[in-house]
């Protein structure tokens, strides 16, 4: 689909033309309390983003306007490259709701080079979609960002510790999502994600606890290690063990993976 240049007002005209106030009620049935909105499906919003040219000002013209699809739009409009770290500091003073969050760091945030920096900076403070952007630009990063070290993901752990007493539900979903694409990037962040889950499910705190266990039932369940190769490596080490103390029936081409000639 081609992609033409659009004044603020064009793109504001397209959205209201595919209003469905009806939408709000099953939005806040979701967590989505929206005060002013129009009530598009994100299906709608990123259709119509699809059509416009991406423009830094147009989206910082979409983003003041102040209404939630409007932002949403804002978001997929800019490019990571165009944004500055004042706008991000102004920008996520707007987050109201988990959707616009999550939508703006996973979109854009998460590929600025401010990302690590605001992470660090937004999980201490208090705001509860504020901090939660902190953890779901972690998220993000570790699925997003395949040129990072495996190795820099380990600075997170502590953070993600620190904060797994919060009770807010959408802080501690983001702290244990965070945890979680952490433990799944690879094999090698992979037990140490699992280290840090399973101190937390033995935790006192209530929060702390649920984060881990989900973090663990996710990141030790068949789907992930296999994935990673985790099963694999475990299963030929225990036949490496076996075959070395002689056990019964197990056979160099075991170990190896490879199959043997037949004996004749």
């Amino acid at each position: 689909m081609t992609r033409i240049p659009h004044s603020a007002d064009e793109v504001i005209a397209k959205l209201k033309a595919l209003a469905k106030p009806e939408n709000l009620k099953a939005k806040a049935h979701f967590g989505i309390q929206l005060a002013n909105a129009w009530g598009l499906t994100m299906p709608d919003i990123r259709g119509v983003a699809k059509t416009i040219t991406k423009d830094h000002d147009l989206a910082e013209a979409l983003w003041l306007e102040g209404v939630h699809e409007t932002r949403l739009i804002a978001s997929m409009l800019d490019n990571p490259k165009w944004v500055t770290e004042d706008q991000m500091d102004r920008w996520v003073e707007g987050f109201e709701t988990w959707d616009l969050c999550d939508q703006t760091c996973g979109d854009l945030f998460d590929r600025t080079p401010y990302c690590t920096a605001k992470v660090f900076e937004w999980a201490e403070r208090d705001e509860e979609f504020v901090k939660r952007a902190a953890f779901a630009m972690i998220a993000y990063q570790s699925v997003h960002d395949k040129k990072c070290n495996d190795e820099d993901f380990l600075v997170y752990l502590p953070l993600i510790e620190k904060h797994s007493d919060d009770p807010r539900n959408f802080v501690k979903k983001a702290v244990n999502w965070a945890l979680r694409q952490i433990g799944k990037r690879s094999a090698y962040l992979h037990p140490h994600a699992i280290e840090l889950a399973n101190k937390l499910a033995a935790s006192g705190d209530n929060s702390a606890n649920w984060i881990g266990k989900g973090a663990v039932r996710e990141l030790d369940g068949v789907k992930v290690r296999t994935r990673l190769g985790l099963d694999k490596a475990c299963q030929q080490q225990q036949i490496y063990v076996s075959y070395s103390q002689g056990g019964a029936g197990v056979s160099k081409a075991s170990i190896s993976g490879k199959a043997m000639p037949r004996k004749k």
